[in-house]
């Protein structure tokens, strides 16, 4: 009689393989790329890097900047704001051909179209936009909204897969059309979820709005890239002392209604 290994000895070998291999490609990294990390740990680094963090401070507290800042956080607050409710928008409609409800041919050329919206990177985005739509916070909410609307549509689309389908067969065996189904008896199932994604993802969005402006997208990003390239390092402190304040009330407001989402 054979005597087959039990199910926890295959995952532990398993795992054992998987953790050996990222154990070769990491010690393969260290061996391919010419990194001294030594250097990190001298006298002269830590001076320099003590002097660099020295000159950040006190920040630029001056009425006109802080009134420059402000102004710049607004803007990078609008260029996510927008940037998620189109792609919002967008996501939704790619999301009902993509969850199969118009044939299997739509939903994998749906999801192809999901799949490339969001392998590209926000910052890629960003720069096709600049050379398209100028510098600006236009070229931000563009590039927010294009990659948005592959994650958003993707999520979205697992969602209305997921719901249960019994409250929409029941409103079209009663005559009620496809859309009208959809409306009341799939929807309302998974409304909560869809708007938790979108929250979470405005919360990611503030941050790479804030990072978009490094290639003129406008906002904080673009005035921290402005400052720090005349070293300015007291007004880029300021710079990013706003977005992290902005960064904590859109995370700490976006988790609360997040929250009541979830819990209703």
């Amino acid at each position: 009689m054979s005597v087959h290994p039990a199910p926890a000895v295959r995952a532990c070998k398993r795992c054992a393989l998987v953790v050996a291999a990222l154990a070769i490609a990491i010690v393969a990294s260290f061996a391919y790329l010419p990194l001294d990390l030594s250097r990190l740990f001298t006298t002269d680094a830590a001076g320099e890097l003590g002097r660099f963090f020295v000159s950040f401070f006190p920040p630029d507290v001056s009425s006109g900047y802080l009134a420059r800042v402000a102004r710049a956080s607004l803007e990078t607050l609008a260029v996510s704001a927008v940037g998620t409710a189109l792609a919002a928008g967008v996501g939704l409609l790619l999301a009902l051909p993509a969850a199969g409800r118009y044939g299997n041919g739509l939903r994998r050329s749906t999801r192809l179209l999901l799949n490339l919206l969001r392998s590209i990177p926000e910052l890629v985005w960003a720069a096709l936009m600049v050379l398209a739509a100028g510098l600006g916070p236009f070229a931000g909410t563009l590039a927010l909204a294009a990659h948005t609307s592959g994650v958003l549509g993707r999520l979205f689309a697992e969602g209305i897969e997921n719901a249960p389908p019994t409250p929409a067969l029941a409103l079209v065996e009663s005559g009620a059309r496809p859309g009208v189904a959809f409306l009341y008896g799939t929807l309302p199932g998974v409304l909560p979820q869809l708007l938790s994604y979108t929250l979470y993802r405005w919360e990611i969005n503030i941050r790479m709005a804030a990072i978009l402006g490094f290639v003129g997208a406008g906002g904080l990003g673009q005035m921290l890239y402005f400052e720090l390239s005349l070293l300015h390092q007291a007004q880029a402190s300021t710079v990013i002392i706003a977005m992290l304040v902005l960064a904590a009330v859109v995370d700490g407001a976006s988790a609360a209604l997040r929250n009541r989402l979830t819990s209703a």
